[in-house]
């Protein structure tokens, strides 16, 4: 475990020896700056991550929750993300079972984001199915693309996937987990508390209010019991709200950064150039020959 950073957090650092690769929520946060995340919702091609990765972008948000991508698909574009540099992150469906976070787990993902967490008792049941022993109990396998399928020997291959390839992301978007949210926090193996905007905003009664005071301080709450647990913050659902996430980032500590997904950032570039293109049609029509 690291010192402190600048805003507080603790985050483990991850050495050149590593066996697996590089997290670059954990690497960034470490040095106090901010990681973004491209959301894949829909096209499960690995283009796809070849463009996140040429804009910048540091991560992916792959949503297994409102979609109808497969485990599959999840593990193709997890395991061209880490051949590309960039680290893939899975949120699995509310009530998918343990089965399925371990299986994105062992299948490349490096991390599993949890929705719709109500107590203390639910976080740490996430914890206990991603991470292995001493933190949890999950199942021990060999032969993962978070170390390029190289074998690692298991007493080496467990803390680093511990520390460094199963992020665990538990979302912050309930009422009842607001609530609870400093022993959320608290909990060992919760490496990252997420809100989710929408949920969250519904669940309190402000959703499209995005300037309403219980929101923002909602925002606040969540980023100090990050803060006084070292965890970073995440928050998902506000890219239109570049006047907010500032504010999450430098007031509240918001290190993971989820920008636009690949269906809404397909529509609004399309829109945008058919609207340039209609815009030069001629102001005067050409007479009829």
């Amino acid at each position: 475990m690291s010192p402190p950073s600048t805003n507080g957090t603790l985050v483990a650092t991850q050495n050149l020896t590593s066996q697996i690769a590089q997290n670059n929520l954990l690497s960034r946060a470490s040095k106090n700056e901010i990681c973004t995340a491209f959301g894949i919702k829909f096209v499960a091609a690995g283009e796809m991550i070849q463009i996140a990765k040429s804009a910048g972008y540091h991560s992916l948000f792959i949503d297994l929750e409102h979609t109808s991508l497969t485990v599959k698909d999840a593990a193709q574009l997890c395991i061209t993300s880490i051949a590309t540099g960039i680290t893939p992150f899975v949120r699995v469906p509310h009530e998918c079972g343990v089965g399925m976070i371990q299986r994105v787990l062992d299948n490349g993902a490096m991390g599993v984001i949890v929705p719709h967490i109500h107590s203390v008792a639910d976080a740490k049941r996430v914890v206990e199915v991603a991470k292995y022993a001493p933190l949890g109990k999950r199942s021990l396998s060999m032969g993962f693309p978070h170390c390029r399928f190289n074998p690692v020997p298991p007493h080496e291959f467990t803390p680093e996937m511990n520390a460094f390839g199963s992020t665990v992301f538990i979302m912050i978007e309930t009422a009842d987990a607001l609530e609870a949210v400093d022993d959320i926090a608290a909990i060992p193996g919760c490496d990252v508390l997420l809100v989710g905007s929408n949920d969250l905003a519904q669940e309190i009664g402000t959703l499209g209010d995005w300037d309403s005071p219980k929101f923002i301080e909602a925002l606040r709450d969540v980023g100090a019991a990050a803060h006084r647990h070292g965890k970073p913050m995440g928050i998902a659902g506000l890219y239109h709200r570049p006047d907010i996430l500032r504010q999450v980032i430098n007031e509240f500590g918001g290190r993971w950064i989820v920008g636009g997904q690949d269906v809404g950032l397909l529509v609004q570039a399309t829109k945008a150039n058919n609207d340039l293109l209609m815009s030069l049609k001629p102001a005067i029509e050409h007479p009829a020959k």
